[in-house]
């Protein structure tokens, strides 16, 4: 008696026996490889992207807090005093704040603290993110921010 070989792939599958092959395996894995080989850059690109972009959101948040300092005190707080004035109450009258909400100091998107000097180069103060690398200088995501700039 002869078996019909559609019989034989059709109680395999019935028992639970089917499945992919190892060469179907390493085809999608393959596969799902060069995806990833392909998208991964441009997601982490957007990634470095969106932390300047929020990096100078934050940077324009503390521009409009330090002009409200401004409008109450009649000055910007010096150096020594840094952005932490605009948080904590200084032995000054007038201080109206906490000017930024949350009552503490942000630091930049990478983790590091912002850098606060006034009076600035080409203007009152200058407030600066030091970029990724957490250094002065270097370029694309490692590049310094620096308020008054876009």
């Amino acid at each position: 008696m002869r078996i019909n070989p559609t019989y034989k792939a059709a109680r395999r599958h019935a028992h639970g026996e089917g499945g992919f092959t190892l060469v179907e395996m390493l085809v999608v894995i393959t596969i799902i490889g060069l995806i990833m080989a392909l998208v991964g850059p441009r997601v982490l690109n957007y990634l470095g992207e969106s932390k300047i972009k929020a990096a100078k959101i934050q940077l324009e948040s503390f521009s409009s807090a330090l002009d409200l300092y401004y409008l109450d005190l009649g000055r910007y707080p010096s150096s020594n005093e840094g952005l932490g004035a605009l948080v904590h109450a200084t032995n000054a009258s007038g201080w109206n704040g906490p000017y930024l909400r949350g009552g503490a100091l942000p630091n930049d998107p990478w983790g590091h603290p912002y850098l606060y000097r006034s009076p600035g180069d080409r203007a009152p103060y200058t407030i600066v993110s030091l970029g990724s690398d957490g250094q002065e200088g270097g370029s694309g995501t490692a590049t310094d921010i620096v308020s008054g700039t876009r």
